[in-house]
């Protein structure tokens, strides 16, 4: 069940962004929206008028004289964002006049509202559940196609109908197993033990899967970290500046010109990359040179695809050899043969053959294989073999409680093999449906994770 809202209290925001625009937009909602609007406006009387209409007129200040020409839209419980009473007063971009608005609002009733407040009324007036709202704030923070996809997804219900299928196998197997323990004295097996197991191990699978996502949704929802990697004088930081297409770090051909990490964002086909310019790799007697050494092993451990980037014209393949010493085996790698234009056509044919096979050959000084290298990029992001209907898990939150599911998955598996007792095989069934059900809120929520939750939120969502 959702938790019931007892807030009575009417709260306004206003919900544009900060500064100076064209218009302004302020939002009220509670009980008393409307009739604290129209208080203040000089225009149709508000609260005679339809749901989902939209209202010209003067808006009125607290000494009754005119602060701004505005227009109201009056959204009408239960049909709103919030499903309470909701007026939104679009007026000029003024500071002076939205403050002076906002101003009028709080004197006559309203309070203002916190960071996330409207959208977790809308949850606990149950327009959508807890996932569905935390969707929302990844909606309006997504900065790359796919991470607007995988959010919309997300607030369409997607993990929520997964989860729902889950929770409704295990709990009609609850009931059962239950029903056993009201007839204790009598030794009587409702639930049939095998069937049950059955059932279980392609629950924590499904769970396992969603779980494993992760690591793929959270890429693609804060970008998708890429190191580039390579000995002194590799021409990583060339290769930086070409994908870029701007000269962000510095080029020299002094080889550790390159001390410290340098990142930078960029859009390939509607993916989000961190490119992560790192420091050559070597054995240096330099202190501060150790030290960028050191941060590039960190973010090869935290990378989600590797570029090893080696010199054609150097020793490439003890170059290889050294690289994927320092790179672990579950990272995506990607071997990258710099400076294509310093050898002939056929010694490039001659060292592919000894080359590992997800090698491309490239010039970054003359840009040339840079766009073989993007679409690369891409397709190792496997955005093109994603089932657009599969459900992608992209917050931690909803990670961390599948991780507990699964554990708890797994002693229900265990306590059946041992033949554990019904009361306690009851307790770990509730445990896995706990943990379960707090990514979509279909159990009590903890105060505190509510507020940890929308307290993310900007002020005016």
């Amino acid at each position: 069940m959702f938790i019931v809202n007892h807030k009575q209290d009417t709260i306004c925001a206003i919900i544009t962004p900060n500064g100076v625009g064209a218009i302004g937009v302020i939002r009220i909602s509670g009980n008393s929206a409307i009739s604290i609007v129209n208080q203040h406006f000089r225009g149709k009387d508000l609260e005679t008028q339809q749901t989902h209409t939209i209202h010209y007129g003067n808006f009125l200040g607290k000494n009754r004289q005119m602060i701004d020409e505005v227009v109201v839209a009056l959204y009408k419980q239960p049909h709103s964002y919030t499903m309470e009473d909701v007026c939104e007063i679009s007026c000029h971009g003024s500071t002076f006049i939205i403050q002076e608005i906002l101003e009028t609002l709080l004197l006559a009733g309203a309070r203002m509202a916190l960071p996330g407040e409207f959208t977790e009324r809308a949850f606990l007036n149950g327009r959508f559940d807890l996932s569905q709202a935390e969707a929302v704030a990844d909606l309006i923070a997504s900065d790359s196609k796919a991470a607007h996809d995988l959010a919309m997804r997300q607030l369409k219900g997607g993990i929520s109908k997964k989860l729902q299928e889950l929770r409704t196998a295990l709990i009609d197997f609850t009931a059962l197993i239950e029903l056993e323990l009201d007839f204790a004295e009598e030794d009587v097996e409702f639930a049939d033990r095998t069937k049950f197991t059955s059932l279980l191990i392609d629950i924590l699978k499904e769970v396992d899967f969603l779980k494993n996502s992760f690591k793929y949704g959270n890429a693609i929802k804060e970008g998708i970290q890429v190191a580039i990697i390579g000995k002194p004088n590799a021409g990583k930081s060339t290769l930086l500046n070409a994908l870029l297409q701007e000269d962000r770090a510095i080029v020299s051909s002094i080889a550790g010109t390159t001390r410290d990490t340098i990142e930078e964002t960029f859009n390939i086909e509607g993916v989000l990359f961190r490119l992560i310019d790192t420091a050559g790799i070597r054995t240096t007697q330099d202190e501060i040179e150790a030290i960028g050494v050191k941060k590039a092993i960190e973010k090869i451990n935290n990378a989600f695809i590797v570029i090893a980037l080696f010199d054609l014209t150097g020793t490439p393949l003890e170059d290889i050899a050294e690289l994927q010493k320092q790179i672990p085996d579950d990272k995506s790698i990607l071997f990258i043969g710099n400076k294509q234009d310093a050898i002939s056509s056929t010694d490039q044919l001659q060292l592919l053959s000894s080359l590992p096979a997800n090698t491309l050959l490239i010039s970054a000084k003359d840009n040339s294989g840079i766009d073989s290298l993007k679409s690369t990029l891409v397709s190792m992001v496997n955005m093109g073999e994603q089932d657009q209907q599969q459900v992608i898990i992209t917050n931690k939150r909803h990670h961390e409680a599948l991780m507990h599911a699964g554990n708890a998955l797994k002693d229900i598996l265990a306590g059946i093999d041992n033949s554990i007792s019904t009361e306690l095989l009851t307790h770990d069934i509730k445990t896995a449906l706990r943990h379960l059900g707090s990514i979509t809120g279909h159990i009590d929520v903890d105060k505190d994770i509510l507020a940890t939750i929308f307290g993310k939120f900007c002020i005016g969502k």
